[in-house]
């Protein structure tokens, strides 16, 4: 029983091609018609495969592969929303090679032990809606369907009417489809797999994140006329916040990395000194302590703004401590690798993943294929098909030995 790689292949490269107008890579936005489009390929695809398609209230896509015995499934998958601008690969590939897992065992024609499902996860990267994860969010209830679905997109669109308006609000509650273990099979992302040569990462631990918006108000004035001493420039200000909130990361490695992803200042002229400045900050952690230790960090560079006569506000948008996943899901799927003679290296992920929240619910671990040069959220995101043929047979590997003995302690 093997996974048909050139299937594999081929649909990663047809659902890559979807969101692609014009400029490089493929935006595909969480709820978005690009979005649909992708949705309607992977329920084809599923029932295509030999499953039954289920949505749920938040949009969650799950496909069912019934087993004889009863009990809490054994589920995979990942999300198929992109950034802006992405490579064909981060999501995607968890979902169609979880799909390619479950042509291969109904085409096997014996029926599993344990039913599998296979989910695609609404909004995972938290672009268009925040917070990210939203899917995996309400499955675990981090946040109500209520709340999720009362949403306000970046573009102003209400979350429960948008999945009204694609097709994709569903009858199914999201914790009808809770399952007894998970695993998801993802691109490293990240560039160690490459730079070792090492084919499969077995993931054990995945870094904590806080996410933040901050606002520095001051006072709009004339670019000519008010002299640089007695100007509250909130845009210079905000700047050397951001500035420094890298230079931490780069001298004392602590946080591991600090993003300004987004920066704007208000009224935005050429000639006016801003009177407002708005930017966001990602802090990644593999402790919670250094998490902590980088929020604090920016609270008291915010302090000394407001004593020096700024205003100012620090918004949590999203956060989530550091998680560590099953050893006996982890043995599994470095035994099933072991069988393919492929190499492993234990890892800790850098990027967020659904796994994180499907980890509070039940034994939890990752598989990581290489990513080439670590590059992600980029079209120049990139992975051997070699290697997107291997990650997905030892996830073929691995859920095989799954549904069919019983679910390991966490």
């Amino acid at each position: 029983m093997n996974i048909d790689r050139n299937r594999l292949l081929a649909r990663l490269d047809e659902l890559g091609r979807i969101g692609m107008a014009g400029a490089p890579g493929r935006t595909r936005l969480a709820l978005t018609e690009e979005d649909r489009l992708g949705r309607d390929l992977v329920t084809a695809w599923i029932r295509e495969a030999g499953a039954q398609v289920y949505i749920d209230s938040i949009g969650n896509i799950h496909g069912v592969l019934r087993g004889a015995e009863g009990g809490p499934p054994v589920m995979t998958g990942s999300h198929i929303d992109t950034v802006k601008r992405a490579g064909p690969l981060d999501g995607c590939y968890g979902v169609v090679a979880g799909i390619e897992v479950i042509a291969a065992l109904h085409g096997a024609g014996t029926l599993p032990a344990r039913t599998l499902v296979v989910t695609a996860f609404t909004n995972e990267e938290g672009v268009r809606y925040a917070p990210d994860l939203l899917g995996s969010r309400v499955m675990t209830k981090d946040i109500s369907v209520a709340e999720a679905l009362q949403l306000i997109s970046t573009d102003g669109e209400r979350c429960g009417e948008e999945l009204r308006r694609i097709g994709y609000a569903g009858d199914h509650a999201p914790w009808d489809f809770l399952p007894g273990i998970f695993v998801e099979l993802h691109i490293e992302q990240g560039p160690v797999l490459d730079t070792r040569r090492i084919p499969i990462g077995v993931v054990e631990r995945v870094q904590g994140y806080s996410w933040w918006k901050i606002s520095v108000s001051g006072r709009a004035n004339h670019a000519g006329t008010a002299p640089m001493s007695m100007r509250l420039d909130a845009g210079a200000a905000a700047m050397q916040i951001a500035s420094q909130l890298t230079e931490r990361s780069v001298v004392n490695q602590s946080p591991s990395v600090a993003t300004i992803g987004t920066f704007s200042v208000d009224p935005g002229a050429i000639n006016v000194v801003p009177g407002k400045a708005t930017f966001t900050v990602d802090f990644r952690d593999p402790s919670d302590e250094g998490l902590e230790r980088a929020e604090l960090a920016l609270r008291r560079s915010l302090d000394k703004l407001q004593n020096a006569g700024f205003s100012t506000t620090m918004e949590c948008i999203s956060r989530h401590c550091a998680v560590t996943f099953s050893d006996a899901i982890c043995k599994e799927i470095a035994e099933a690798a072991a069988e393919r003679s492929l190499p492993t290296l234990k890892m800790v992920s850098g990027a967020s993943h659904d796994a994180q929240m499907l980890a509070r619910l039940c034994p939890t671990a990752m598989i990581f294929v290489p990513s080439r040069g670590g590059i992600s959220h980029n079209p120049e995101e990139f992975t051997d098909p070699d290697d997107l043929a291997n990650g997905a047979e030892v996830l073929l590997g691995t859920i095989s030995r799954l549904i069919n003995r019983r679910i390991p302690a966490q």
